[in-house]
């Protein structure tokens, strides 16, 4: 097919506003399912999906209208998936901007269209749920149109639940939207060709996603800027040097449809009988042609993990088990980072970084549901920087590090994300924490209550602006440490629900930033380590000996529970024994020798405490962790 009777698009917005009900209406229209395959969020084929109601997955499907081509990429609309969002854009030439018209413009929508304006992408703005009785059509309206900078008549009105004026969504694609992005010779994505003669035989695809079948083998799911690819085609990878043939090429209508060739513009599958995902990454270029136009294509962002914990199996010797999931969930998740970990407490188990806590919950989920592994997860920590001398770089073989000069002698920074990584007081010049720009998105009547939680977790304010009379967006800066716990769940309960929050990891800052170490009978449990500021340890470390005070269980001695920074103890909470009645077996006498019995067992209690130790167990773990 022609690039001109091509269109690619793609579905942003913000959570729950409609995305996967209005794709479903436009495969109805377009008749690109049977009636009786039809089903309420075709697209989102994950059960996880469908149960919580978000899309988790972007998910392409192509359709035609009026002799068009159509090719769709569903995106998820949560924070933690934006990875997903970046590269569907990536991919295609212009978006549909979906805004509630009950709800009006939400923090994800701005983060959503300043990707899209980034890849420099036509939006056809699109008001959804106008059916609904509680729609403010004129003023969503004018949200837009202050965002966006559009007319009136841009916006299009309609009900994806009903199907309302959606059919006037697809006229306006055929109408407005411009023809697939080509390549320049340097690689760089344009809208025309300039003096670069494509006729040369040159194939050059950007992978966007990659999916591993038990049948097929690694599936990549591409769009293809030059050239064309047909069966039994030779194709390397550029970034990591593989070789395959093209066994198979096809689209997606939504499931994997077979066709003699993709041509330039397209967007489809081809399977390559790869047996790992790692040679097949997403973001990098397939190609076939002549060496001297061998460059990847530019302008693809990298996965950037946010978060890291450590996942271990409950029971340790099921960590074959749980090697074997690890191993096909990386295969179906590319912005999953693993690596092999193992802990004096827990075993063996996985370090992973993660795009934010759904991130997290999720894999914890399918662990759960597709490989039957419970598992506990150790408490999320950021990335910090460590600023050492050059002569201690050797000190820590398992940390990336990045060379500097630092007060006219070289210094390394290192790349921390596990605080049993992190050396003693004095052994650093610093640590930098990550700091992240963060809008609030609030009612009015809100704004003095998320100031005050901004405040409280170190945030620093930049400035706010109104989207119109009644709401307020809210700036900030607040280390990303103060995020990935239970900001989201202390936001929402703030503004009764209202607010909505996007956040970016910007920069790097030096603060008071410590390691705390949790203490039980005198010894150090790795799996409570945390990195904090100092102003917050003692708030931090008084909650989790709390919790571990209700937990663990008594033993025959006393046993002392601490948050300790350094030599320092922060917080404490006692254990007490248990007593056995030793003086039961008396029956009379003389009291000297109840007291004689009593002045045994605590000299006994007071050896047991000197050389006993503490078995916690992995139940312990698990209620503490799991909180």
């Amino acid at each position: 097919m022609k690039p001109t009777s091509i269109r690619n698009f793609c579905i942003i917005a913000h959570i729950d506003h409609g995305k996967s009900t209005l794709a479903d209406r436009l495969m109805e229209i377009t008749g690109t399912l049977a009636k009786r395959e039809m089903q309420s969020q075709t697209l989102d084929q994950m059960d996880l999906e469908r149960e919580r109601g978000i899309t988790i997955k972007l998910t392409p499907v192509r359709m035609e209208w009026k002799w068009v081509e159509l090719n769709l990429i569903d995106t998820p609309g949560h924070v933690d998936f934006q990875y997903e969002v970046s590269r569907s854009l990536a991919s295609v030439e212009w978006a549909i901007l979906v805004v509630d018209a009950t709800q009006g413009i939400e923090a994800q929508t701005l983060s959503n269209v300043y990707l899209a304006m980034e890849n420099d992408l036509t939006i056809i703005p699109v008001l959804n749920k106008i059916d609904l009785p509680s729609a403010d059509v004129d003023r969503v309206s004018e949200e837009v149109i202050n965002l966006l900078g559009c007319k009136k008549e841009d916006i299009i009105p309609v009900s994806a639940k009903t199907g309302i004026n959606v059919e006037a969504i697809l006229e306006e694609i055929i109408r407005v939207i411009p023809e697939p992005k080509k390549l320049d010779k340097d690689s760089n994505l344009v809208m025309d060709y300039g003096e670069w003669d494509p006729s040369t035989g040159v194939t050059k695809a950007l992978i966007f996603d990659s999916q591993y079948d038990p049948y097929k083998g690694v599936v990549v799911y591409l769009k293809l800027f030059s050239g064309e690819i047909k069966k039994w085609d030779k194709l390397e990878f550029i970034n990591t040097g593989a070789k395959v043939e093209a066994l198979e090429v096809g689209c997606f209508r939504p499931k994997y449809s077979p066709t003699s060739v993709l041509y330039e513009g397209e967007i489809g599958y081809v399977v390559t009988g790869l047996k790992s995902i790692a040679e097949a990454r997403v973001g990098d270029t397939v190609y076939a042609g002549l060496p001297e136009y061998k460059n990847p294509i530019k302008g693809f962002k990298k996965i950037t993990p946010y978060i890291y914990a450590g996942i271990f199996p409950v029971e340790t010797d099921e960590y074959p088990k749980m090697k074997d999931a690890m191993e096909k969930l990386m295969l179906n998740d590319s912005s999953l980072v693993a690596e092999h970990e193992a802990s004096p407490a827990l075993g063996y188990g996985f370090r992973c970084g993660f795009l934010g806590l759904l991130h997290l919950d999720i894999v914890k989920e399918r662990l759960w549901r597709e490989y039957d592994m419970d598992v506990i997860i150790t408490s999320p920590q950021v990335t910090y920087k460590l600023l050492i001398g050059g002569d201690k770089v050797a000190l820590y073989p398992r940390a990336r590090g990045e060379l500097v000069e630092f007060q006219g002698r070289e210094c390394t920074y290192l790349y921390i994300s596990n605080p049993e990584d992190v050396p003693k007081p004095g052994t650093y010049i610093h640590i930098e924490e990550p700091i992240a720009k963060v809008e609030m998105i609030t009612p009015n009547e809100y704004i003095g209550n998320l100031m005050g939680l901004a405040q409280e977790r170190r945030g620093i304010f930049k400035n706010q602006t109104h989207l119109d009379a009644n709401r307020v967006i809210l700036h900030y800066e607040i280390p990303m440490s103060e995020l990935v716990g239970d900001y989201y769940d202390d936001l929402k309960s703030l503004s009764s629900g209202y607010a909505s929050l996007h956040y970016e990891p910007i920069k790097f800052k030096m603060d008071d930033i410590v390691k705390m170490d949790i203490r039980v009978a005198g010894d150090i449990v790795d799996a409570f380590s945390m990195m904090v500021h100092r102003s917050r340890a003692r708030y931090l470390g008084g909650r989790i000996c709390e919790k571990l005070k209700e937990n663990i269980p008594k033993a025959q001695f006393a046993i002392a529970i601490q948050a300790v920074v350094g030599a320092d103890v922060v917080a404490r909470e006692d254990l007490s024994a248990l007593r056995k009645d030793v003086t039961a077996k008396l029956y009379g006498g003389d009291i000297t020798r109840k007291r004689k019995l009593l002045e045994k067992q605590k000299e006994g209690k007071k050896k047991m405490k000197q050389f006993g130790r503490v078995s916690i167990p992995s139940e312990t773990f698990v209620n503490i962790l799991k909180k």
